[in-house]
C-alpha cells in the first residue's frame, strides 16, 4: 500500500507502515532524493521567521536542516544526537519518544553547540511532526542551552499533528488504518 502526496510541488509514493495492527504511517524519507530535499527546504526556508541558527534531530532531518542552512547564508546548524560520540563535551541531554522509534531515547548536543545557541534566536527544524515527542526534546535542549525558539517548521505535519498551530509545515500527511484509508 502506497499514499501518493504532493509537497513543494514533487509527487511521491510514501509506502505505508504499521505502527501497530490497526494503525499505518506513510514513510516519508528524505535520504537518497535529493529533488525532494531541494524542493522542500526551498519551500520551507521561504517561510522561515528570522532566526541566527537552525537545529534538528538525528537523523531524518539532516539533509532537511543542511539545504536550509546552505539558502540561509550561515555555515553551521545544530544537530542533536541520538547518542553521546567521543568529541562531545559538557553534553546537554532530554528523555523524548517518537512515533517512527517507537522507543524512548535521548537527543544530546555537546557543550560547544550549548554555547553555541545560548542568547540567539533558534529556529527548529525537521521532515515530520506527528506526536510532537522529538519536538518537545528540541524545545528543551534549545531553552537549557539558553536559547530563544523562533519558529518551529517541518515539510509535513501528520496525524494530530495537523491542527497544531504554533509549527508551520508545507503539507498534511494523514495517519491511515489497516487498510489504508487516511483516518
Amino acid at each position: 500500500m502506497v499514499y501518493k502526496m504532493k509537497v513543494a510541488g514533487i509527487e511521491r509514493d510514501l509506502p505505508l507502515c504499521p505502527i501497530n495492527d490497526d494503525l499505518y504511517i506513510g514513510a516519508f524519507i528524505l535520504f537518497g532524493d535529493v529533488e525532494l530535499t531541494e524542493k522542500s527546504a526551498e519551500a520551507l526556508y521561504a517561510k522561515a521567521p528570522e532566526h541566527d541558527v537552525m537545529i534538528t534531530a538525528e537523523s531524518k532531518g539532516i539533509p532537511l536542516i543542511h539545504a536550509m542552512c546552505r539558502l540561509s547564508g550561515k555555515n553551521r546548524y545544530v544537530l542533536a544526537r541520538k547518542s553521546i560520540k567521543l568529541y562531545m563535551r559538557d553534553v546537554v541531554s532530554c528523555v523524548t519518544k517518537s512515533i517512527t522509534t517507537g522507543t524512548v531515547q535521548t537527543l544530546y548536543i555537546d557543550g560547544s553547540d550549548a554555547e553555541y545557541i545560548k542568547g540567539k534566536r533558534v529556529l527548529i527544524v525537521d521532515d515530520v511532526i506527528s506526536t510532537g515527542g522529538s519536538l518537545l526534546s528540541l524545545e528543551k535542549l534549545v531553552r537549557e542551552a539558553g536559547g530563544e525558539i523562533v519558529g518551529k517548521m517541518a515539510i509535513l505535519a501528520e496525524g494530530d499533528a495537523i491542527g497544531r498551530q504554533d509549527i508551520q509545515y508545507l503539507a498534511p500527511l494523514p495517519l491511515f488504518d489497516k487498510n489504508g484509508n487516511p483516518i
